[in-house]
C-alpha cells in the first residue's frame, strides 16, 4: 500500500502546527545536522532526499469514559493540538555480519518528556524498553516494533526524528497516543518510498481474501497497532479511542466508536433542525494541571477490576463477555444472586450505564438537543466520581463551577482521571466568561491555576509535504 494518509502542505496547516514544524526542524539539524550529505554508514545506502514529516492531535472524549478497554462506546473529537515528527528514515539491510554493529535510529524530543538528549535504538524484536529519562521514547520505539513485520526479514528501518509537540503532558488529551500516531503516519511515510515493503503488508498477506485496505481501514488498523504498542511495548492498558480518533478524527465530527468491532458512525452537532445554527453550543475544555500517570496506580487497578466484574457476570449470564455485554438488570440481577456487590458491583453499574449514555448523547447532538446532552455528560461525571472513583478534589472544583455558571448544559471529567481535565458544554455566547470564571474560582478554592481554551472537533493524523 502506498502512503495511505494525504499530504498536506505548508500552506494548509493551522499556525500551530507550522510552529511544530518549524521546531522540529530546528531540533532535527541540532541534533542531527542538515542531512543533506551525510557520510554515516546508518544511512548511507539511503536517497538523501528521504525525509518525511507527519503530525496527530490529541483528543478530548465528550462522553464515553472508560468503556473501551471493555469494548463499549465512546464519543471523543479530535482537536487542535498537535504532535509532529520530522526526520529523515528508510529501510536498510540488516549487517550480516556477527562482528558488526546493528543499525540504529535516533529519535530526539524537547516535549513529551523528552530533555533533548539523542535515544538511539537498533529497530529489533528483541528490543527492551527504555527506562529513566528516556522513556518517552518507548512511545516510538513500541509504535515502530509494530511495523517491522512488513518488512523482509533481512530488513529494518533506519530513522532519525525530531519530534516537537504542544499537547499538555498528563493533562487527560492523550500526548503519548498522539506521538504513536504521528510516529506511525511517518513511518508509513518512509515504508510508500521503499521498493518491496509496503505498510500493512503483514496484515494483507495473513488476509489474502481481503488484499486491498480501505482509507478506512487503514486508520483502524494504524490505531490497533499504535494501542498495541502501547499496551505491549509502554506496559498501559489503555483501550484504543485514543489512538482512534487521533488516527481517524475529522473536521467538525465526533466519532462514535463501536471499541469491539471497531466500526465508527461520524457525529455532527446539530445535524438535525439545529445544522447551521449560530448559536450552537461549543466546548471549553479546563486543565487542572494535576498531572496523571495512567501506566501506574489505579488505572490498572480499574481494568483488572471490570475483568473480575465481567467474570462474575458471565457465571450469571454466559452470552456476557464484557461489560459491554451488560444491562442494568443483569448488573441487579447480578447483585442480586451472584454476590456482585461493594466496589465491583460499582465499576460495572458505571460502565454499563455509561455505554448507554453514550449512545444516547450521540443521538441527541444530531438532533441539538443540548440540554439532553449536558444533562447525560453530568450523569456521567457524577458516576465517575461515585461509582468509577477516578475524579480528584480539583477536577470535581472545576466541574462545580462549571455546572453553576449561566450558559452552561453540562460538564465532567474527560480522560481517564485522577486530574487531568474537564470538558463543559456551554452556549457560545458565555463561552468566554465561563473561561474567566474558571480561572478566578480555581485559584480561589484550590491555589492553583488552569489553564482553558475553547475547541471543535479537528482532523485526524495527516503527512506533511516537506
Amino acid at each position: 500500500m502506498s502512503m495511505s494518509t494525504t499530504a498536506s502542505t505548508s500552506d494548509d496547516l493551522p499556525p500551530n502546527v507550522r510552529s511544530l514544524v518549524r521546531r522540529a526542524k530546528d531540533l532535527f539539524e541540532e541534533s542531527f545536522g542538515s542531512g543533506a550529505a551525510d557520510d554515516d554508514e546508518r544511512t548511507s545506502d539511503l536517497p538523501p532526499s528521504c525525509f518525511y514529516c507527519a503530525s496527530a492531535p490529541g483528543r478530548v472524549n465528550l462522553i464515553g469514559e472508560h468503556t473501551d478497554y471493555t469494548g463499549g462506546y465512546v464519543l471523543p473529537l479530535a482537536i487542535g493540538y498537535n504532535t509532529v515528527c520530522y526526520g529523515r528514515g528508510g529501510v536498510a539491510k540488516k549487517k550480516l555480519s556477527r562482528a558488526a554493529a546493528p543499525l540504529k535510529s535516533r529519535i530526539v524530543s524537547t516535549t513529551n518528556d523528552g530533555d533533548g538528549s539523542v535515544v538511539e535504538f537498533a529497530a529489533s524484536p528483541s528490543l527492551a524498553p527504555s527506562s529513566g529519562a528516556d522513556r518517552w521514547a518507548n512511545y516510538v520505539q513500541g509504535v515502530v516494533l509494530q511495523y517491522l513485520p512488513d518488512l523482509e526479514d533481512d530488513e529494518t528501518f533506519v530513522l532519525d526524528m525530531a519530534i516537537a509537540g504542544d499537547v499538555p503532558l498528563g493533562s487527560g488529551l492523550s500526548s503519548s497516543a498522539s506521538l504513536e500516531v504521528a510516529t506511525a503516519v511517518f513511518l508509513e511515510g518512509v515504508m510508500s518510498r521503499h521498493e518491496g515493503g509496503v505498510a500493512y503488508s503483514s496484515r494483507e498477506r495473513s488476509n489474502v481474501d481481503d488484499a486491498t485496505m480501505s482509507l478506512k481501514e487503514v486508520k483502524m488498523e494504524r490505531a490497533v497497532r499504535c494501542q498495541r504498542a502501547e499496551n505491549v511495548f509502554c506496559d498501559v492498558p489503555c483501550g484504543i479511542m485514543d489512538q482512534f480518533v487521533s488516527s481517524a478524527g475529522r473536521r467538525g465530527r465526533l466519532l462514535l466508536i463501536d471499541c469491539r468491532s471497531l466500526d465508527y458512525h461520524e457525529v455532527s452537532a446539530g445535524s438535525g433542525e439545529a445544522d447551521g445554527d449560530d448559536d450552537a453550543p461549543v466546548l471549553v475544555v479546563a486543565n487542572s494541571n494535576v498531572a496523571h500517570d495512567l501506566g501506574a496506580g489505579e488505572y490498572p487497578v480499574r481494568v483488572r477490576q471490570c475483568g473480575e466484574a465481567t467474570e462474575i457476570l458471565s457465571g450469571v449470564d454466559p452470552r456476557i463477555r464484557s461489560l459491554r455485554d451488560a444491562s442494568p438488570d443483569d448488573v441487579d440481577a447480578a447483585a442480586a444472586s451472584a454476590g456482585l456487590g461493594g466496589v465491583l458491583f460499582r465499576r460495572a453499574r458505571h460502565v454499563v450505564s455509561e455505554n448507554k449514555r453514550t449512545v444516547e448523547a450521540a443521538d441527541a447532538l444530531e438532533k441539538g438537543d443540548w440540554e439532553t446532552v449536558g444533562r447525560l455528560m453530568n450523569e456521567s461525571h457524577s458516576s465517575m466520581r461515585d461509582d468509577y472513583e477516578v475524579s480528584c478534589d480539583e477536577i470535581d472544583v472545576l466541574v462545580d463551577a462549571a455546572r453553576g455558571f449561566d450558559g452552561v448544559y453540562g460538564s465532567r471529567l474527560t480522560g481517564g482521571g485522577f486530574g487531568g481535565c474537564t470538558v463543559t458544554l456551554v452556549k457560545k455566547e458565555s463561552s468566554r466568561g465561563l473561561i474567566n470564571h474558571l480561572i478566578r474560582e480555581y485559584e480561589e478554592k484550590t491555589g492553583r491555576k488552569c489553564t482553558c481554551f475553547e475547541t471543535s472537533p479537528g482532523d485526524g493524523a495527516k503527512a506533511i509535504s516537506v
